[in-house]
């Protein structure tokens, strides 16, 4: 008989395979600590905007609060990385032993199969123009697209978006990598075999089956309970060849089919997967945190309609340009439109609202994380426009 779990019981254990269920720690964060959060979340999306923190940075502040960009820097692009930059969920940071769970993908974007059409169809008509970069990095070292002259060659014909389409195909395909980050956070490439250790590179590659298999089976331990589209949105694998893998994944045991009230669709929860009895844990969303990125599951779980709106006009926005959730126990209480106002030494709340029937003290709490992020990011003040039906609240408390 299928077990019926009920929407509360669900949000608790997503909660608790993402790490978010208790209070965070009070003593200070080391790389161990640091490590094991990005090997429970497997992954850690990159994004462009910089308005607040980049996006990278924030689920392990969500997770364990004040701790230093620097560990996740060197843990990503030093001398001794634990991480590496490809494909995942979008741009994202993973765990160096993934990297053979991903050479499929590579193997499949050199096919021209799952890579963006302008990239492909550049790499198949100008595959000279391809080599030529390769071959200026292979001789002369780390390069990013702002050391090709402005975007020409030194032959003096090459156009800027032909370098960086022929850096995009050489690092979809595996042939380079992010070796570090500079100035506004550029990547610079290196040859892969270059920039991962020889023990990642000497791994064998497993067939395809068994890395989908193993990415849904990472997936399901992330996300603790999870319907078929959940688990294959983790990693962007295709419906093809996740299904016969989630079924495979449930006859070993690992996944068990589950019902989630008020859930149209069949859900799966992990063996490791734990179920507390409550949620206690508070914490600022990023609008690209592994809890959230899902909009629907995020609607399913929470009952909450969240969307990003940075691309929306102005006048258009609900919420504001780049709004956070705030987590409080098992529900999302309030949402927050911040900036980190760097010259002014301020992290501007732009506004900020309440969801129906937040607690009384979700502001007294809200107000916490705000103060710690302003720490977090070394600003000096907390600055809270009058904006939203939350604001006034918030206001109350800044002192």
């Amino acid at each position: 008989m299928t077990q019926i779990l009920s929407l509360p019981q669900a949000r608790r254990i997503a909660l608790a395979a993402q790490g978010l269920a208790r209070p965070k720690r009070a003593t200070p964060v080391t790389p161990r600590r640091m490590r094991e959060v990005s090997e429970r979340l497997g992954l850690h999306q990159i994004d462009s905007v910089n308005v607040l923190v980049r996006a990278h940075y924030m689920p392990l502040f969500s997770r364990l609060g004040i701790y230093s960009r620097e560990m996740l820097d060197q843990a990503s692009w030093g001398r001794k990385r634990r991480l590496f930059e490809y494909w995942a969920h979008e741009a994202s940071l993973l765990p160096l032993e993934y990297q053979p769970l991903l050479r499929w993908r590579m193997a499949r974007a050199e096919r021209g199969e799952g890579v963006w059409k302008n990239i492909r169809s550049f790499a198949t008509e100008r595959r000279e123009s391809v080599n030529e970069v390769l071959a200026r990095i292979e001789a002369e070292g780390p390069l990013g697209s702002s050391d090709f002259e402005e975007g020409k060659s030194r032959t003096g014909w090459w156009e800027w978006g032909d370098t960086k389409r022929a850096l995009e195909w050489l690092f979809w395909i595996g042939r380079i990598t992010t070796a570090t980050r500079r100035g506004s956070f550029e990547r610079v490439y290196d040859l892969t075999e270059r920039v991962l250790p020889g023990a990642i590179m000497e791994m064998p590659t497993p067939d395809e089956p068994d890395a989908h298999r193993a990415l849904l089976a990472k997936a399901g331990q992330a996300l603790g309970i999870a319907t078929a589209g959940d688990l294959r949105d983790y990693f962007r694998l295709k419906p093809g060849d996740s299904k016969p893998r989630i079924d495979e994944l449930v006859e070993a045991g690992i996944l068990r089919p589950v019902q989630v009230r008020g859930w149209t669709q069949p859900a799966y929860l992990h063996a490791d997967a734990h179920s507390p009895r409550r949620a206690t844990g508070q914490a600022l969303l990023a609008p690209f945190d592994p809890l959230i990125w899902d909009r629907s599951r995020t609607e399913r779980l929470f009952g909450i309609r969240y969307r990003i709106e940075i691309y929306t006009p102005a006048e258009r926005r609900v919420h504001g340009y780049y709004v956070l959730p705030f987590l409080l126990d098992d529900r999302i209480v309030a949402r927050v439109d911040l900036k980190a106002d760097r010259q002014a030494g301020a992290l501007r709340v732009q506004a900020a609202y309440a969801e129906p029937g937040a607690p009384t003290e979700a502001a007294e709490r809200l107000m916490f994380e705000l103060r710690s992020m302003a720490g977090w990011l070394g600003l000096e003040r907390l600055k809270i426009a009058p904006k939203g039906d939350f604001a006034s609240r918030l206001q109350s408390l800044s002192g």
